[in-house]
């Protein structure tokens, strides 16, 4: 992703795997696809960061390489590029990408399998998008951010509670977990929680969810 020129781009410095691992759910692409621009206005806050946004940027060094892993339209992306943040942003949703480009965001198109990158990161940005990974893929993806960061470098991860996988009504397949089960996959995979809060939001599909958000620290 380093020096990405657009959507394809598979430049110097890759970090990156090329295998084309791609273990996504076809109906939750198409409704992300389908449905870019309906979700960027969801998350359309003025141009203003959030609390978890402000609080992530502040655990990182000033000037460092942040990991935007699943970064939709591209507005935290761009929201931390503003901040000072070398940023590179991800997305399995070409039509997602096409947007965090608009942003000025130098995004392209990957998918969690993809990741293999060790020690570059100072944080990683992983915000309601691990939710739609296979619960037994769970693991293996927080341990790939585990190498991807440098001692001391953060992830913050959202995800929403409950138990189980099940579609919402626009047909997106989820993987809800519980926070001790959250808790308990980034400690195996060598991060220590920092900070975690609860709340629930309306989100795309119009239901009310409740969800977990964990600041980690790769120890």
């Amino acid at each position: 992703m380093d020096g990405a020129k657009d959507a394809n781009n598979r430049s110097r410095a890759d970090v990156f795997a090329t295998g084309g691992n791609m273990s996504v759910d076809p109906k939750t692409l198409a409704v992300y696809n389908e449905k870019a621009a309906d979700y960027a206005a969801t998350l359309d806050h003025g141009g203003k960061a959030g609390a978890h946004l402000v609080r992530f940027i502040a655990a990182i060094p000033a000037g460092g390489r942040v990991l935007d892993l699943g970064c939709g339209p591209g507005g935290s992306a761009h929201l931390m590029m503003q901040a000072g943040l070398d940023v590179n942003a991800v997305d399995a949703s070409p039509e997602m990408v096409r947007f965090a480009q608009s942003k000025g965001v130098a995004a392209r198109i990957a998918t969690f399998d993809d990741l293999d990158a060790a020690g570059v990161y100072d944080g990683v940005w992983a915000n309601f998008s691990l939710l739609h990974a296979p619960r037994e893929k769970l693991s293996m993806h927080f341990g790939a951010i585990a190498q991807a960061l440098r001692v001391g470098g953060h992830l913050h991860v959202g995800m929403k509670t409950g138990k189980g996988n099940r579609r919402d009504r626009l047909e997106r397949l989820y993987t809800f977990v519980e926070e001790v089960e959250l808790t308990n996959l980034l400690r195996d995979a060598g991060f220590d929680v920092v900070t975690t809060r609860t709340g629930s939001d309306i989100g795309l599909a119009g239901t009310n969810d409740p969800w977990v958000i964990m600041l980690a620290r790769k120890n």
